[in-house]
Parts: structure tokens; C-alpha cells; sequence
């Protein structure tokens, strides 16, 4: 998602990471990639760590329910196609990137805006993505922006899917209504004074209120720092306490607040689509591309929202997710 959310370390890592990336890896507290690699010990999952006809490939996820979820469709789907596969879980972009670019890790979910910015600060000095940014709210000029950087480093872009997780605004259902809002623009059109519920940063971040009054001319009168998404930012947009609240396109809670979201017609937001990224070396073969770019063409991020709340709301296992979607969807024999 955008450079609010600090669950997926995504700007943050694009600003700061190129003073993070000399961290070793043992720092994660795990066995090393280059074991689990060569079949050791992993977080596994079901995407199953013995060799394939084709070969072994190591799937990295970042620490939180998403990547992971993501990471299992990837293992998953390659499994089915002939692969051996296991999946790492390294804390942070700065701690993933460099074992991608050396190849102790084969594959991983990413987001194109966020790795471009990443990659562009990691090229050209951490004030690039402010002052000299590569990522937009297209997502087909955002991915190229990220194959340019990307490819000089060994890495293989694959294609991007339609699923997002950037930062989304809400409403109540009821304050929609009443004031016929289904879009940013229309918010702003309105005059209406908002209060927002948000993180504390949103006050001066370029993608939250300056942004928000710049692009869409939306008159917010304050940031209520209940956080990004939280449930009790959300319940303050329900009670009326507050009528704006940042969020993620992916959050599958929005309904259950009695709250929705307000599309972002103007394109704040870069365009954080998923999409894999793979070591071009080791992962390039077009059999590797063709078996991920059936998940990217089929996951949405309405898929992705849903199998997030599965996870975090009802407890079930990212492989067991995974699985299912995959079967539904028809990318896994029953």
C-alpha cells in the first residue's frame, strides 16, 4: 500500500532501507535462507520443502498476513506445476531484497509501487523518492519504472496483477448516502468539513491530508490519531465522532463497521499492485512465470481482502486458504 501503513514497512523501507540492508540475517532469529533453500528448515507451510522434477525453490514472505497468505498461493500453485518449494519468512524488505538480488531467495510477493521506490532510493540515494519519484497511480507506468531498476539488479518483474493494497479512504454508509458521496472527488465537491481518523503522520504525508486537500480539494478539519485502519478508528467513523477514516483496499472489516469505501478517482494513491518478483537467474524459466501469472490474472483485491479476514478474523492458516482459493479458482486439483 501507499507510506502510511507501517505493517508491511513498505515507504518506510524506501526511504531507510539503504542504511538497513547491512543487517544480517540471522537478525530474523531463524535458520539461515541458504538452509532452507537447500531444503532445511523453513516456515514450509503446505507448499511442501522437498525437490520437485523441476527443481527447489525458496518463496520469501514478509511478517505479516498477506505476504504470507500470498507467499502460500505462489508455493502452491508452483507445487502443482512441478516445483519443489518452501517458504522463508524474513522480517522486512530490507532483509529480503538483498537475498533476492543474491538468490537464497528463488521468489517474492511485492508490491510495484513500493519496490520501485524502494529500488529508486536504493539506486539513487534515500531523498530519490521524494524528490526524483519513479511510481504514479498507473500501474503500467509503475511497473516499467520498477523493471528498469529492478533488472540491472538479476531481478525478473513478472506480470502485475490486478489486486492492490494501498492506502483507501471510508465513510459511514449512512454519511454516503446522505450526501450521494461514491468518490474522493465527490467528497470534495461537497464542502463538507471531515474529521479523519488516521495515524498521526496523515497530517503532513503527501499521500493522506495534504493530498487529500491538493488533489481533491476535501476540507479536513483535524486528524483523530486512532491509527491506520484500527478498529477503533473505524468505530469512530460509526459513531459520527469522525466521518473520514484511512484504511487499506484490503481491509475486509470496512462492511462490518457499516462503513465504505470512496474511490480514489484522481489516482493518489501509486499504484501498489501484487505482483512477483523473481530472481532471474535461478527463478527466470517460463514455466516459474507462467504458473504465477495464473494467480496474478485470477487474485483481485476484493480475493485478497477476503482471504486476509480469513486469517486474521476466523484464525485459519495462510496454506489453508490458499489451498481453497487456488481450488476454487482452478489453479489446484481437489
Amino acid at each position: 500500500m501507499g507510506d502510511l501503513v507501517g505493517r508491511t514497512s513498505r515507504i518506510v523501507g524506501a526511504a531507510l532501507g539503504v542504511a538497513a540492508l547491512t543487517l544480517s540475517l540471522a537478525a530474523c532469529g531463524g535458520d539461515s535462507l541458504e538452509k532452507s533453500k537447500n531444503g532445511g528448515s523453513g516456515d514450509g507451510g503446505t507448499g511442501g520443502k522437498g525437490g520437485g522434477a523441476k527443481g527447489t525453490l525458496v518463496i520469501g514472505a514478509a511478517s505479516f498476513t498477506e505476504s504470507k497468505v500470498i507467499a502460500e498461493l505462489y508455493a502452491q500453485s508452483l507445487r502443482a506445476a512441478g516445483y519443489g518449494t518452501s517458504i522463508t519468512t524474513v522480517r522486512n524488505r530490507e532483509l529480503y531484497e538483498p537475498s533476492l538480488e543474491k538468490g537464497e531467495i528463488d521468489i517474492v510477493p511485492e508490491y510495484a509501487a513500493t519496490l520501485a521506490e524502494f529500488l529508486n532510493a536504493k539506486t539513487n540515494g534515500p531523498k530519490a523518492p521524494e524528490e526524483k519519484p519513479v511510481a504514479s497511480g498507473d500501474p503500467v507506468v509503475t511497473t516499467e519504472a520498477l523493471k528498469k531498476l529492478a533488472e540491472p539488479r538479476g531481478l525478473k518483474v513478472l506480470a502485475v496483477g490486478e489486486a492492490v493494497d494501498q492506502n483507501a479512504f471510508a465513510v459511514s454508509a449512512e454519511f454516503a448516502r446522505e450526501h450521494k458521496l461514491e468518490t474522493l472527488s465527490d467528497l470534495g465537491r461537497s464542502g463538507l468539513k471531515v474529521k479523519l481518523a488516521a495515524g498521526d503522520e496523515c497530517a503532513v504525508r503527501p499521500f493522506c491530508v495534504p493530498g487529500l486537500k491538493k488533489t481533491y480539494g476535501i476540507d479536513v478539519t483535524g486528524v483523530d490519531p486512532k491509527g491506520v485502519g484500527t478498529p477503533q478508528a473505524k468505530q469512530a467513523v460509526k459513531d459520527g465522532v469522525d466521518q473520514l477514516v484511512l484504511t487499506t483496499t484490503t481491509d475486509a472489516t470496512v462492511d462490518s463497521f457499516g462503513l465504505v469505501f470512496l474511490k480514489d478517482d484522481k489516482k493518489l494513491q501509486n499504484a501498489d499492485n501484487v505482483v512477483p518478483v523473481v530472481h532471474a537467474k535461478d527463478a527466470g524459466a517460463p514455466g516459474i512465470a507462467a504458473a504465477l501469472d495464473k494467480v496474478s490474472a485470477a487474485l483481485t483485491t476484493a480475493d485478497l481482502a477476503e482471504l486476509n479476514r480469513k486469517v486474521d478474523a476466523e484464525r485459519a492458516k495462510p496454506a489453508d486458504v490458499a489451498k481453497a482459493y487456488l481450488e476454487t479458482k482452478g489453479l489446484l486439483k481437489k
